[in-house]
């Protein structure tokens, strides 16, 4: 084995939003075996720093969902921002339909000032219009999209537009499915734009040429590492496309049925150390 790449929420990450010591171990001992082991994320590269500092784990960082790749050390290897003409009519319609949004920049998660405000609106409606709903799931997504490191609040788009800062991955989130649907509909047959979800309540973009398959592939050619000889292990319908690239692939227990039914194994779920479990799978295989 080469290389294993591995995602960060719903993968690594347990329900409590931690890392298990089980996972850390695994990680270890295949690194002391010489595989290389890469995080491959949608959240920005800086959260992702926070989240394990204090682990000792020293890896290559795929954020922004393929749209930057770091170094160990944290130094830039690869990046592709958005086109800005893009930034601009996204943000523009999403604040227009009152969407919550976040916009990852090389130091910032800039997302509006009045986002909870919009969140709790939605949450508002779903008990208005079913009483008995229960919102506790719903009240835990929002806390953990908060739980982020690195906000900027503005108090419009045109902020971030103004600043013609290199613009990585818009996140949009919702609780209306309708909301949800809409928005798919617009970006989609967008040429420019890759269009993934990485969660039940949101969508998100990139540019065209920014995905976690195309940035496995494109470190593999860096480390001349063989994309045969990969592995990798995800739960969302945003590492289809690293499983697609890679030789190896491992579903966790508690990921999307389209990414079980793209992968070549199925692991333990990420609060019963998936990871670890299927690492260890790999290094036998």
């Amino acid at each position: 084995m080469d290389m294993i790449a591995v995602d960060l929420d719903g993968t690594l990450l347990n329900s409590k939003n931690q890392i298990s010591s089980k996972n850390v171990e695994a990680i270890r001992e295949a690194q002391g075996e010489g595989v290389e082991v890469v995080i491959a994320t949608g959240r920005a590269e800086f959260d992702v720093r926070r989240l394990i500092s204090g682990l000792k784990l020293n890896t290559w960082i795929i954020a922004a969902n393929g749209a930057t790749i770091h170094r160990p050390d944290g130094s830039l290897f690869y990046s592709v921002p958005m086109e800005q003409k893009d930034v601009h009519q996204i943000l523009a319609w999403l604040e227009e339909e009152n969407f919550y949004y976040e916009a990852i920049d090389d130091h910032s998660i800039l997302t509006p000032l009045n986002g909870k405000e919009l969140l709790q609106i939605e949450l508002d409606r779903i008990k208005s219009a079913n009483p008995k709903a229960d919102i506790g799931q719903l009240e835990k997504a929002i806390e953990k999209q908060f739980s982020q490191h690195g906000f900027l609040h503005v108090d419009s788009y045109k902020e971030i537009v103004d600043a013609d800062q290199k613009i990585y991955n818009i996140l949009a989130f919702s609780f209306d499915k309708d909301k949800l649907k809409k928005g798919w509909e617009k970006f989609h047959s967008n040429p420019d734009l890759t269009l993934v979800s990485s969660a039940d309540h949101n969508f998100e973009m990139e540019h065209r040429w920014a995905s976690k398959g195309l940035a496995v592939e494109k470190l593999a050619a860096k480390l001349n590492l063989s994309l045969e000889k990969t592995a990798v292990i995800g739960d969302s319908l945003n590492d289809l496309s690293m499983i697609s690239m890679a030789g190896y692939s491992a579903a966790m227990g508690n990921a999307k049925e389209q990414v079980k039914e793209a992968s070549r194994f199925l692991t333990r779920t990420n609060d019963e150390d998936g990871v670890a479990h299927a690492i260890r799978h790999f290094l036998t295989t």
